[in-house]
């Protein structure tokens, strides 16, 4: 295996090893959000989601994102050796 297959590979498990972090940071942050909204006596917003936070989801679209950019480059560092 030579230096840059040895590269590619690291950078794919970098992206890898992130998308899975950003995952799990957006689950529990949603997780915690509701839990927070479920103990108010107002359950409006917790019932209609509105207004709506978009930051958990987007913490984890960008984990998928990168789980699939992790995943390719994997793939082509495989293809390489």
């Amino acid at each position: 295996m030579s230096g840059e297959t040895g590269v590619i590979l690291a950078l794919g498990g970098f992206f890898i090893l992130t998308g899975l972090v950003m995952l799990f940071i957006g689950s529990r942050e949603e997780k915690g959000y509701y839990d927070a909204l479920s103990g108010k006596r107002d359950l409006r917003e917790f019932v209609t989601h509105n207004p709506e936070r978009a930051e958990p989801g987007s913490v984890r679209t960008g984990g998928w994102i990168a789980l699939a950019i992790g995943a390719v480059i994997l793939i082509i560092g495989l293809l390489i050796t």
